[in-house]
């Protein structure tokens, strides 16, 4: 039932999403965005003559928090077919928290759609209403860049206000930041810089411990490569494969 409905969903409410929400869509990802994030850091900063300004935070207890009577009004905006919308709810108030009208769970096909589904009225309105011509999401983590320190501070409250009168969300208060990217601006996992990013310092040490926990299996190793192979990381290459080995 899940699948079905995602299949049928899915390319509808993608045509409505900005360009930039890049969770959990054909031809976007984490990488998509580490590329549009690297590709916002060019423009705004004119080649490196201006400083970038980044303001990022996430959603505090995304999934968690999101209010199913909101969730099937926006729905509703979209999707006249009743059937459809009886099927969206049962899925919806399956859930079973705490809180019987809140919260959708982790991991499921369904949900991840329906939490891009209800966060693109916060895209919206950052992206038209407040004018953030270098904004992005992924899944509860965003970033808006601008030369002007001043302006991120000033849309701050009011994306905050917008989040939680609008959608019953509050940003995470440890996670709000506005600094330059020359200080390096931890985001999706990396640590950026003007002209160069290295992998997040918790995450190197995770996937060390995981390359040992698997007895430094060759398609272990290989993926990580994979993975890092979206940064500056020529020597963190050559540690992972005299960790498995594969380097004499």
């Amino acid at each position: 039932m899940h699948h079905a409905l995602h299949r049928q969903l899915s390319p509808f409410f993608a045509k409505t999403f900005i360009s930039d929400s890049n969770s959990c869509q054909d031809g976007k990802g984490t990488h998509r965005a580490l590329r549009r994030f690297r590709k916002f850091i060019g423009a705004v900063s004119e080649n490196n003559i201006r400083t970038v300004w980044v303001f990022k935070c996430d959603i505090r207890k995304f999934f968690a928090n999101i209010d199913h009577a909101i969730l099937l009004d926006i729905v509703a905006k979209y999707i006249p077919d009743q059937d459809i919308l009886d099927l969206v709810s049962v899925i919806v108030r399956s859930f079973h928290s705490s809180n019987a009208d809140i919260g959708l769970p982790l991991g499921n096909l369904t949900s991840q759609l329906l939490v891009n589904i209800y966060m693109n009225e916060f895209d919206q309105f950052v992206k038209h209403r407040l004018k953030a011509k270098y904004y992005l999401r992924y899944a509860d983590d965003f970033a808006v860049l601008s030369t002007d320190k001043t302006c991120l501070e000033k849309i701050l409250p009011v994306m905050q206000e917008f989040l939680g009168s609008k959608l019953k969300l509050a940003m995470h208060p440890d996670k709000i930041s506005i600094q330059t990217v020359a200080s390096g601006v931890d985001f999706l996992g990396w640590v950026h810089f003007p002209d160069h990013r290295v992998l997040r310092t918790t995450t190197k040490k995770r996937m060390f411990r995981n390359i040992q926990a698997k007895d430094e299996k060759e398609e272990t190793v290989q993926s990580y490569l994979g993975l890092i192979s979206h940064g500056n990381s020529w020597k963190l290459r050559q540690k992972i494969l005299r960790k498995g080995k594969l380097l004499n």
